[in-house]
């Protein structure tokens, strides 16, 4: 099974050029994934540089055929004419996909900082090779640490709540209808844009154990390249955020998937976003 992970800035390259074919390209030459998960992914949003207002996800649908697509708008506004501008993240899945949630994450209010509205996209995919595990991607506040460390609170409690449900067995007044139980598996992956570095606090904060039966998250990249430093996701090429090369970009596993990890890698090449891709595979 293999996952990949990018912040695609809207399809906007280097150049300042908004291509989702260019996207897509790159997508597809870095191999054939059964679960794709983006960030930045917009919808009716002319307002970005760049862009003209795409439909980004009926875009990066028709060039992905045979994938469930899944998105979590964070941001849902209106625009200048009566319509809706939307800003989230997506899931685009091979794999037979269960119940999906749509998690709006903390937003403490700092009125001096920029900020906007952060989502955790979750999905229950059923994988021959691994079995059932919940995908999880996200993109956390840049500008706020107190927002960061608020949003990974709240992704730490939800994963808490679904190892809870994991055991849950289904009662016979739910058969069928809205309370109907699906299967919310304990093991489970999260990706995204975490916008903090290995060497941060929020990092450890994440990774935490647990003080239950509660399995905690491991860094994919650590796990199999041991005491080899991360490689960088921003800045490699050329970005006006930070002063040098940092990686911000992660796929955690919970420790039981940790044993299934194949390989962990990133594609340093591509300019077609301000981040770089991020892929596992496990077996």
């Amino acid at each position: 099974m293999k996952l990949l992970s990018w912040n695609i800035q809207w399809g906007r390259g280097l150049d300042g050029r908004v291509d989702l074919a260019r996207t897509l390209g790159v997508i597809h030459r870095l191999g054939d994934f059964d679960l794709i998960c983006l960030q930045e992914v917009a919808i009716n949003f002319p307002g970005l540089p760049g862009s003209r207002g795409e439909d980004q996800m009926a875009e990066l649908s028709a060039g992905l055929p045979g994938y469930t697509a899944i998105y979590g708008a964070a941001t849902d506004v209106p625009n200048m004419h009566g319509g809706r501008s939307q800003f989230g993240n997506a899931v685009f899945s091979r794999l037979p996909v269960g119940q999906v949630w749509r998690h709006l994450l903390p937003w403490p209010t700092e009125p001096a900082t920029p900020s906007m509205q952060r989502i955790l996209v979750e999905a229950v995919v059923e994988s021959a090779e691994v079995g059932p595990l919940r995908v999880m991607t996200t993109h956390l506040e840049y500008y706020s640490q107190r927002q960061r460390q608020a949003q990974i609170d709240a992704i730490r409690r939800l994963h808490a709540e679904a190892c809870a449900m994991s055991a849950r067995s289904p009662l016979a007044e739910e058969q069928g209808g809205a309370f109907e139980v699906f299967p919310r598996p304990a093991q489970a992956l999260l990706c995204g844009d975490m916008n903090f570095t290995v060497w941060s606090p929020e990092r450890s904060r994440i990774l935490a154990p647990y003080d239950d039966d509660v399995p905690g998250f491991l860094d994919a990249w650590s796990v199999l390249h041991l005491s080899e430093p991360h490689a960088p996701t921003v800045g490699i090429h050329r970005a006006d955020f930070i002063s040098q090369p940092e990686c911000f970009d992660f796929i955690l596993v919970t420790e039981r998937l940790a044993g299934r990890l194949k390989a962990c890698g990133i594609d340093a090449e591509t300019e077609a976003s301000d981040h770089q891709p991020v892929w596992v595979e496990l077996a």
